[in-house]
């Protein structure tokens, strides 16, 4: 066991990467965040600007963009300068930081996708009431009471966690999170663990619940009704939304499940990578061409820039 570490500077271990990877690494993942910023901000920046899109839908959207934005830039440029870096340092503070903001990044993103599985039962399901039930208001307290939720459970485990002293200095992975950080300690951290434990089982229990709740009456609605115009806006608003969740929700767990076994090191650190990387780009490109209003909107930004005047 390692002795008591004052030090307030910790050790990334990231990943093996023969020299001449890591340029095209690097760049590869400089790629990655540049359109990521690009789909993610343009998408916020037209719905902020274009008045017609002012409509509680696009909140939902609003709100994904930021959540990928913030969840992305706390990870990626950190990630990308430790590459080329031979000394993988950050602080105890900055490492705090950085496991709040990607928990708080992925327990928002289950939020949200509640409030949107929600949102689409409503616009199939009771298409003449929807401006009635999903009104601005409605919509802005559903997404504020989703990151109130996802803040308070989030400051609950990364507070355990800084409570405890450190023995080590090595972080386990390839950026930092909360098992990473509590790893750090000799002391008992089965506190730690109970709360993780209720923490992934209540959002994901949520998440998985709410879902299947929704899509289950989507489904016994189109079954029903037998609408051919139904069923096919319901298998075009449901079927993207319902990939972009199992992509998000199976890289979650696998990163979850792969901090018990140390076998797996880097397999750990690729799935945490890419639940933080895959959803934030798909999201502006799918939920964008999905929704007609911003595609045709997307459209015409498009054609009045490659349009000579």
């Amino acid at each position: 066991m390692e002795s008591n570490m004052t030090s307030d500077i910790l050790k990334i271990q990231g990943f093996d990467i023969s020299p001449k990877f890591i340029y095209p690494l690097f760049f590869l993942l400089l790629f990655v965040y540049f359109t990521l910023l690009c789909s993610n901000i343009g998408v916020l920046v037209l719905i902020i600007t274009e008045k017609s899109l002012h409509q509680p839908m696009y909140i939902l959207f609003c709100n994904l963009s930021i959540n990928d934005l913030i969840g992305n830039t706390v990870l990626l440029p950190r990630l990308m300068a430790h590459i080329i870096s031979t000394e993988r340092l950050i602080t105890y503070n900055q490492c705090v930081v950085q496991a709040f903001h990607s928990h708080t990044f992925g327990s928002a993103s289950h939020m949200i996708l509640i409030i949107m599985a929600i949102d689409r039962y409503v616009a199939i399901c009771h298409p003449l009431r929807y401006s009635s039930i999903m009104t601005t208001k409605a919509v802005v307290a559903l997404s504020a009471t989703a990151w109130a939720v996802s803040l308070l459970l989030v400051s609950v485990l990364i507070g355990l966690t800084v409570r405890l002293s450190r023995c080590r200095s090595v972080i386990q992975n390839a950026y930092c999170d909360n098992a990473s950080l509590f790893k750090l300690s000799c002391e008992d951290v089965s506190i730690n663990n109970i709360y993780g434990l209720f923490f992934t089982v209540l959002l994901f229990g949520c998440s998985m619940g709410g879902i299947a709740v929704t899509y289950f009456r989507i489904a016994v609605i189109c079954w029903i009704k037998q609408n051919k115009e139904l069923n096919n806006r319901a298998l075009q608003t449901c079927a993207s939304h319902l990939v972009l969740y199992l992509i998000m929700l199976w890289s979650g767990f696998l990163t979850i499940i792969l901090h018990r076994f140390s076998n797996y090191p880097d397999l750990r650190k690729i799935a945490s990578i890419l639940f933080h990387v895959v959803p934030a780009h798909l999201n502006p490109v799918i939920y964008g061409m999905q929704s007609r209003s911003l595609r045709d909107k997307i459209i015409q930004v498009l054609q009045r820039k490659v349009t000579p005047t």
